[in-house]
């Protein structure tokens, strides 16, 4: 095994997650649509390509890939499916006359498109015609009985940017498009039964169709939860990860490792392992004591390169809420790494009470929504606390507060 760099897996480097693999292997056969939905860093991305490298290696079906953050608009998305189905000669040979008015006979009658083709494909695409094409490529793609994975990625991205355009609320524009967009995706996912789509992203859709009152549009993608590995995993890929590396990481140094995380998200516990390898590159020795994950949790994990982590963990957080919403975000996340990672029912108060004598119109109970459904905070009696050790730490290191306490997760 080895280190994945942040970059997604599949094959010998896809680690575990053989339980959820087999559920969304039977979702797929039984034709059913699948909204996949975890905290960020949790693989989901390699999850999805893991399973539909099985099933086509397998010959049960035809897969395709296809990755909407750079999308904006439907006319984009539908660019983007058309050139990733592409990727199949015997897809791309259904789907080319689609286009074959606008685009060169040449290219026609490629094999596979080129990555030139996707700009001519988004030129020939426009508000008046999308939906249209949009319907003909789901048509193109249910040739037959054989069956078709249609996985769409950073699609709450889309339809995020598709509400709110270039500011952080909901438009009444942005609304209209964005319901055109996913009453046609519905349509074309209740029609054709041979295509079974899954939903994904490094953010989560329903809270944002919550946002917008379309949470409707999410009734035919039944949630499928992406759960943190659990210890005896993590143990597992630490211990894997050190043989391919001749590492000696004893069991006592990688339960000390799982500790400091408490939450196994497999990036993190896999960014964990990059580090303490690193350290002891410098230091010429092969063996890890705990002093050694001491010393790299506080100086490294939670140092200038864990800061960038964070970084777009924010960045994330800020496009789904908002400008104002997110400062409440903050400011509740701030008091809880303060106060052991604990967000109390009291500092829940003072945050609506705030928002109130501002004239604010930020709903609290929405940011901890999403706040919740996106893994930073779960609910602990009459409040909140951090999942994560790390994203607690991250938190506090970054934004400190000299007034609260400020003893940590270690």
């Amino acid at each position: 095994m080895h280190k994945a760099g942040g970059n997604w897996v599949v094959g010998e480097g896809f680690f575990d997650r053989e339980a959820e693999l087999e559920a969304l292997a039977e979702r797929v056969q039984d034709g059913a649509h699948t909204l996949l939905t975890a905290q960020r860093r949790m693989g989901k991305t390699s999850l999805v390509r893991e399973l539909l490298r099985r099933l086509q290696d397998g010959g049960k079906c035809e897969s395709i890939f296809v990755d909407l953050e750079s999308a904006t608009t439907p006319a984009g998305a539908i660019a983007e499916i058309a050139f990733q189905s592409g990727a199949e000669q015997d897809t791309w040979s259904r789907i080319k006359g689609l286009f074959a008015n606008a685009l060169p006979d040449a290219e026609v009658n490629a094999g596979v498109p080129g990555i030139d083709l996707k700009v001519k494909l988004r030129a020939s695409l426009d508000a008046g015609n999308w939906r249209h094409k949009g319907d003909q490529i789901f048509a193109a793609l249910a040739h037959d009985d054989h069956q078709v994975v249609l996985a769409l990625d950073e699609l709450p991205i889309l339809v995020n940017r598709l509400l709110k355009g270039d500011g952080d609320r909901v438009t009444a524009e942005g609304k209209r498009v964005a319901d055109e967009f996913l009453s046609w995706l519905r349509k074309n996912g209740q029609e054709y039964r041979q295509i079974s789509m899954i939903l994904s992203g490094s953010v989560s859709l329903e809270p944002i169709l919550q946002q917008a009152g379309l949470s409707a549009h999410a009734n035919i993608f039944p949630a499928f939860h992406l759960r943190p590995w659990d210890e005896k995993t993590a143990v597992a890929c630490l211990e894997a990860l050190s043989k391919t590396y001749h590492l000696d990481l004893p069991t006592a140094v990688c339960k000390e490792m799982c500790r400091r995380l408490r939450c196994q998200i497999p990036h993190h516990v896999q960014r964990f392992f990059d580090a303490v390898h690193e350290h002891l590159r410098r230091a010429d020795r092969r063996t890890a004591s705990v002093d050694d994950i001491v010393y790299v949790y506080e100086n490294e994990m939670l140092g200038v390169q864990g800061q960038m982590d964070m970084a777009h963990y924010e960045e994330r957080l800020r496009s789904v809420l908002g400008d104002e919403a997110y400062r409440a975000a903050f400011e509740m996340l701030k008091e809880a790494a303060a106060t052991h990672g604990r967000l109390s029912s009291d500092a829940i108060a003072r945050q609506r009470d705030l928002q109130a004598t501002d004239g604010s119109p930020v709903r609290i109970d929405e940011v901890l929504h999403v706040l919740e459904h996106d893994g930073y905070l779960a609910r602990q009696g009459d409040g909140y606390h951090f999942v994560s050790g790390l994203l607690e730490d991250w938190w506090r290191v970054r934004y400190p507060s000299p007034s609260a306490e400020t003893a940590g997760s270690a």
